[in-house]
């Protein structure tokens, strides 16, 4: 009998070597328990995968080469970039860095990159990464002379937040180049409790989406990981990922007591992150999602919109969250300077919000209080995964039926997802 994707993902994972027994997860089994003396970590804080690590010596790096995938995110708690903490430890062979979008340092605006360049802050050689994949990023990584590719960026939990695509290239990249993976695992900002959302069909796959997830995943990025080599990469990546310890499904990111470093322009505050995976669907559209203010994603609106907007989704009583009839003027992005009007998500009660379906709902009422609504149809198709979004809500469909079109399979993924979850 030839063998089974799983098994050879086992037999991939039993050829790791994994010092840190309680720090660290491994792509295909179940983490080992941990030591009394981690859970007792856990009653008193949070540690990031990278405090972990460094905690027991970086032992999962060995004599390895490093690379880094991150951004201005991966910080320790008194928001030193682990970057230069690497650099400056001799425990450590830290030989490179991979910039995302926006940039290692995080000085480009949403779909655009550093370039390549070397760091005048530790003389690394930082190469861009950004809508590489494949081959030509394998390549990259072979040029480096790495021997491990380390990936620490803040994940904002939507389907369409680019850099766990970038993650999952760079897994695939590192397979074709024979490199190991080592990912260290840091919260999801609107918890891991549920997933949510329609689930993205293979024909719509593209930078932001490039599997079959929930649009709202629920997940880590280090669990993303381990969905990512079991069941999607085109063979499994020697995988390590170390985990937190004192992180529970349900904590918002303020309960972690970690600072929130903005991973992108956009997402400026832990509250942009908990409404994003719903109202980014409003960049599929004319009306601004609010870039070029100062709440991204909480001000929505267009010219000529007024206070019936807001009227309409409030009647809807949608759990958790009311709407403020809101005038802004955006610096750039659409409508630039321009005074408009819309609405701003005000959520105040983040346990029964629901930020897809408040998406949905806002898209519904927006189409119908203001003529001018046009979609951007293969970006709005991109972001839900499908066409069941644009076309029910053409038809004239309520927030309930569109939310039941996708339900089988959101089921379905939530099966699957249950496989490679980390924590209680």
């Amino acid at each position: 009998m030839p063998p089974t994707r799983r098994t050879v993902l086992a037999a991939t994972t039993a050829a790791l070597t994994v010092p840190a027994a309680t720090a660290t997860a491994t792509a295909a089994g179940t983490p080992a328990a941990p030591s009394p003396a981690s859970a007792s970590e856990g009653r008193t804080r949070l540690r990031t995968g990278f405090e972990r690590l460094q905690a027991d010596g970086y032992a999962v790096f060995g004599n390895d080469r490093i690379g880094i995938v991150t951004n201005p995110t991966g910080v320790t708690r008194d928001v030193r970039h682990l970057v230069d903490v690497m650099h400056a430890d001799d425990r450590v062979d830290l030989t490179a860095v991979f910039g995302p979008e926006h940039g290692f340092r995080g000085t480009a605006q949403a779909g655009g990159s550093e370039g390549r360049y070397d760091d005048p802050a530790t003389g690394l050689p930082v190469y861009d990464t950004y809508q590489k994949y494949g081959r030509p990023l394998a390549d990259i990584f072979t040029a480096s002379g790495v021997d491990t590719v380390v990936f620490d960026i803040q994940d904002a939990g939507a389907r369409f937040y680019t850099y766990i695509w970038t993650l999952y290239d760079c897994m695939e990249a590192a397979r074709l180049a024979g490199k190991r993976v080592v990912v260290l695992d840091r919260p999801n900002p609107v918890t891991g409790r549920r997933a949510q959302g329609p689930v993205l069909h293979p024909e719509f796959a593209s930078f932001v989406g490039r599997q079959p997830i929930a649009q709202a995943h629920g997940m880590t990025v280090g669990e993303l990981a381990r969905l990512f080599n079991a069941e999607f990469l085109t063979a499994p990546v020697p995988l390590d990922v170390v985990r937190m310890s004192g992180w529970r499904r349900s904590d918002f990111y303020d309960a972690s007591g970690l600072p929130w470093v903005p991973p992108s322009p956009n997402m400026p505050t832990p509250e942009t992150a908990l409404v994003y995976s719903g109202t980014c669907l409003f960049e599929a559209t004319n009306l601004s999602e609010g870039r070029g203010t100062t709440r991204p994603f909480e001000l929505l609106g267009a010219k000529d919109l007024d206070g019936r907007w807001a009227a309409a989704v409030n009647e809807l009583g949608l759990p958790g969250v009311r709407f403020r009839e809101a005038y802004f003027t955006p610096t750039f992005s659409k409508f630039p300077n321009q005074t408009i009007g819309g609405v701003q998500v005000h959520v105040h009660d983040r346990e029964t919000f629901d930020p897809v379906r408040t998406g949905i709902a806002l898209l519904i009422t927006a189409k119908r209080a203001w003529p001018g609504f046009v979609w951007r149809p293969d970006w709005i198709d991109k972001l839900t995964g499908s066409t069941l979004v644009r076309t029910m809500i053409d038809a004239g469909a309520g927030t309930d039926e569109v939310v039941a079109g996708w339900q089988e399979e959101l089921r379905a993924f939530r099966r699957t997802r249950a496989e490679y979850l980390l924590y209680r």
